[in-house]
């Protein structure tokens, strides 16, 4: 069968080449694979500065944000052939850990997880694959191709999970929340904002394009420019950017006893210029909480799986805005200015 891997830390290895059918020490479950969606992530892995391949291997198969269908699945893995399914991408440590054996991988505490497609454990961008079914995840058929938006959506449904787990530390009734970034991050997290019953604004740069146009068809208020420009103080911000100078803006917008979650990763090439009194001080005397976000456990995919079932399926397919064959992956790894999330279909 055909894959997608690379040479991890060797810029330009990457290549489709043909792989030996997925092992069955791999789960008990097939999945024959639809889509893989592309993020930067694989961008990193691709351009030699991230990933690692399983032990005793030379090449990885990439590839973390899946959906595929069952051909294969025993009587009781909860499973038949024709389910639409999206595979968990990280896996728990061996020792395990306090987190990890708690069934919250997500949050491994020594480091020694695995991750499909990423980290010594080959990805889901295979013409076909095996998993656990403890690591398979449901989609409701009536999604489609739109469930490949299944991974990133848990990495949101983790982030609203910790940002309403830490509210309850007092009483609480957040109104606004701010989203910065309009990626298909800080889409979801405002999707999610909007399903909660939340006044929703998202800031990013261009006034105008699909990306303002989504943000506005959830009913969210979209502005254009920089926060410290923003008339009101959020009670909720969910950073998507990774933008040094947005993160700090933003922490400084919170309202008092505000909360913020960094869901962007910055590309590390900038620097954060903080004054950490000022910073200190307003957050100590405001009780406001700033807390970093990242990876899904079981959990995060089911709630995932709900968010995704009850969105608006127009809405949803917005942020789909380009599919790629496998044989035009290079394609699909190029950003293009009107991209959102860019899929590399396995049907066409």
């Amino acid at each position: 069968m055909r894959a997608l891997t690379v040479i991890p830390g060797r810029a330009g290895s990457a290549a489709v080449i043909e792989v030996p059918e997925p092992a069955l020490a791999d789960g008990p479950v097939l999945v024959r694979t639809h889509a893989v969606g592309v993020c930067g992530t694989d961008e990193e892995i691709v351009s030699g500065s991230y990933g690692w391949a399983p032990a005793g291997e030379e090449r990885l198969i990439i590839g973390h944000e899946s959906l595929g269908e069952v051909m294969e699945a025993p009587a009781d893995s909860g499973f038949k052939p024709g389910d639409l399914v999206a595979g968990v991408v990280r896996r728990p440590d061996p020792v395990p850990c306090l987190a990890c054996g708690a069934g919250e991988w997500d949050m491994c505490r020594n480091g020694r997880y695995t991750e499909r497609g990423i980290k010594q454990r080959h990805g889901f961008a295979s013409e076909r694959f095996r998993i656990e079914p403890d690591f398979l995840v449901p989609i409701a058929p009536e999604l489609g191709l739109l469930g490949v938006l299944m991974e990133p959506a848990s990495i949101l449904a983790k982030a609203w999970e910790h940002v309403e787990r830490i509210g309850q530390r007092a009483r609480w009734a957040p109104q606004t929340v701010l989203v910065t970034g309009v990626g298909p991050i800080g889409l979801l997290a405002a999707m999610m904002g909007r399903q909660r019953g939340l006044e929703v604004h998202v800031l990013a740069r261009s006034p105008d394009g699909p990306r303002p146009r989504l943000a506005r068809a959830l009913g969210a208020t979209y502005h254009a420019g920089e926060v410290t420009d923003l008339p009101f103080h959020p009670d909720v911000v969910l950073e998507c950017t990774g933008v040094p100078e947005v993160v700090v803006a933003a922490m400084q917008q919170l309202a008092p006893a505000g909360i913020c979650c960094l869901a962007g990763i910055s590309s590390g090439a900038r620097r954060i210029c903080l004054d950490g009194g000022t910073a200190e001080r307003q957050m100590v005397l405001g009780n406001e909480v700033l807390f970093g976000s990242v990876n899904a456990n079981m959990r995060h995919f089911r709630a995932a799986a709900e968010a995704l079932a009850r969105a608006d399926r127009g809405w949803l397919g917005g942020l789909v805005t380009r599919r790629e064959p496998l044989d035009r992956w290079q394609s699909a790894l190029q950003r293009q200015a009107d991209d959102i999330k860019t899929v590399i279909d396995f049907t066409l």
